[in-house]
């Protein structure tokens, strides 16, 4: 079964309140976020060696991607689109 079909009410009214594009990007964040929760069960009984009270290397370095990737998405959804503003949008940068 597809995303799509998945997923279709939340993509029907993520798309109806934010458009096509800005929907379909809080979908995948709202995956994205399932995704996160997942892993971070699955660190609390994968835990390091070296690092004690810490999840293993290769579940933090998938949470960081996890976490990246939101930011990412957020400020996309954050930016005023170009027809609002006149000019293209960027992402805020940090300091």
């Amino acid at each position: 079964m597809s995303v799509y079909e998945e997923r279709k009410q939340e993509l029907e009214r993520y798309e109806f309140m934010m458009g096509r594009e800005r929907g379909r990007l809080a979908v995948t964040l709202d995956c994205i976020t399932d995704a996160l929760v997942l892993v971070g069960q699955h660190g609390v009984y994968c835990q390091s060696v070296r690092q004690l009270g810490k999840p293993a290397m290769d579940i933090q370095m998938i949470t960081k991607s996890l976490t990246d990737a939101k930011e990412l998405i957020s400020s996309v959804l954050e930016a005023k689109p170009a027809t609002e503003t006149g000019t293209s949008s960027a992402p805020p940068q940090s300091p």
